[in-house]
């Protein structure tokens, strides 16, 4: 399943407080970059994660974000570098854009 044309207005939107975004299709989601530098992903399912290292990734972690996790057949899970967006930052642009600009300071 690919990620839906709506899906992708609708991130496009909640991040567009950010300035200008790039996107790039993979695995049947969406990579979101800002200057080249990917901080979000859309699964097909429609949900949104956000690349976390250093304190961000620290902070959401303890904060109880759920993370993505990848199992390949026949192998153990993976925990990958993003978290699920909480709830309340879907419907808040303002607060969407915060989190991305402090995830984003950590991977540059």
């Amino acid at each position: 399943m690919s990620v839906s044309e709506a899906d992708i207005a609708f991130a496009l939107e909640l991040f567009e407080g950010l300035g200008p975004l790039s996107t790039r299709r993979m695995m049947g989601g969406l990579c979101l970059y800002r200057d080249g530098v990917i901080f979000a992903l859309l699964r097909s399912d429609g949900s949104l994660w956000l690349k976390g290292s250093g304190a961000f990734a620290a902070r959401v972690t303890a904060e109880g974000w759920e993370r993505w996790t990848h199992a390949r057949t026949g192998q153990r899970p993976t925990a990958m570098p993003y978290w699920r967006l909480p709830d309340a930052a879907l419907d808040d642009p303002d607060h969407a854009c915060n989190l991305a600009r402090e995830a984003l300071r950590d991977l540059t």
